[in-house]
């Protein structure tokens, strides 16, 4: 999978850009609040049609602007492919080869990216909700199926909620259970797809990590709940535990139990690198968490997702850095930097400087 070409029109500080990428590296560099990070959001955008920046799209419009619109001509395994997303202040249209796209989930697939920032070192450090959405976004981008039932789970899961505020103590123990059953359907695929995502991406981790580390330490990520079975035993199992909640969920408002408060534990050499994580090694942590996303996209789709790094050279050191273009260089990467020359150390890529939201070629 690559992007051959990304056209920017109101989008952010960038009034009319086109930028051309190579197979390979692609360096995005100048000074800082230039742009550099818009256009690597952009890409991001049209592969996930989401921002891991802001929650309402709207804030993506150009200031003055009435609308937003990104454009990539991209390739994957079956051919050319043209993604087109217009913003609006109160809607959007995403299109896939000219049709209009009527869900999100339609989007997921035609072409992945994993990105890469110093604020995912909120992965390592951060509460158990950076890690479920480290998994959401992954796992979506290569099944609908999951990005369907997580949407769906999350809406009962609303209503569930709101039914145990309600005072009327019988009313609620009397429609629990037909919500349940409802829940349950659907956090059976979202925790059947969790387990055999982090099946895979364990072994990856701890490989790469190894590699980054030169072998000094020893990376491991389990699940912090073991579910066994198939989804229909996953849902009865979970079943069980709602009802065994009913009254700690009454007395609290809100549901308990479900992969909506499930967490994978981090350890570095058997220590969990929540509590005791340096920030050099919560980096490499993280850092070998993504590269480990980016061979499950391969194993899945039988292609490279296109990788996003964000400002990531800076946040590394000299022999780290080097691994790291090692780790790359049959992969289509997105870098962002400020001084190109001091991060690539003769390496061969697209160089485009960036300023005020604009290509400079002089």
């Amino acid at each position: 999978m690559q992007i051959k070409k990304l056209f920017l029109q109101n989008f952010r500080n960038y009034e009319n850009e086109r930028f051309t990428f190579s197979n390979g590296l692609n360096v995005l560099f100048g000074k800082n609040a230039q742009g550099k990070t818009n256009c690597a959001e952009a890409v991001f955008y049209l592969c996930t049609g989401a921002s891991l920046r802001i929650r309402h799209d709207k804030q993506l419009i150009r200031m003055g602007a009435e609308y937003a619109k990104i454009t990539a001509e991209a390739e994957n395994r079956y051919g050319a492919i043209t993604i087109e997303a217009t913003i609006y202040e109160n809607k959007r249209e995403i299109r896939v080869n000219g049709s209009k796209i009527a869900k999100n989930a339609d989007l997921m697939g035609h072409v992945n990216s994993v990105f890469f920032s110093p604020g995912e070192l909120r992965l390592i450090q951060d509460g158990p909700d950076e890690r479920r959405r480290f998994m959401n976004i992954s796992i979506s981008q290569t099944s609908p199926a999951y990005y369907t039932a997580l949407l769906r789970y999350n809406k009962i899961l609303d209503q569930r909620n709101t039914l145990l505020k309600n005072h009327d103590v019988s009313l609620v123990l009397d429609t629990l259970p037909v919500w349940d059953e409802q829940l349950c359907k659907y956090a059976a695929v979202i925790i059947k797809k969790r387990v055999e995502f982090l099946s895979k991406l364990a072994p990856y981790a701890r490989e790469i990590h190894s590699f980054l580390t030169d072998g000094v330490e020893e990376l491991d990520v389990k699940p912090d709940r073991k579910y066994g079975g198939d989804e229909e035993e996953i849902a009865k199992t979970l079943a069980a535990r709602l009802s065994a909640n009913y009254e700690k969920d009454l007395r609290l408002g809100f549901t308990t139990v479900g992969p909506h408060r499930d967490d994978l534990d981090v350890f570095i050499s058997g220590k969990d690198a929540k509590a005791y994580a340096s920030q050099g090694q919560t980096r490499t942590a993280a850092l070998a968490l993504k590269l480990a996303e980016v061979k499950i996209f391969k194993d899945i789709s039988g292609e490279n997702p296109i990788l996003v790094l964000d400002d990531v050279m800076s946040e590394l050191d000299l022999p780290r850095r080097k691994k790291l273009l090692g780790c790359i260089e049959d992969l289509q990467t997105v870098l962002t930097c400020t001084h190109a020359e001091r991060v690539l150390y003769g390496k061969d890529c697209n160089k485009i400087r960036i300023e005020n939201g604009r290509i400079k070629t002089k």
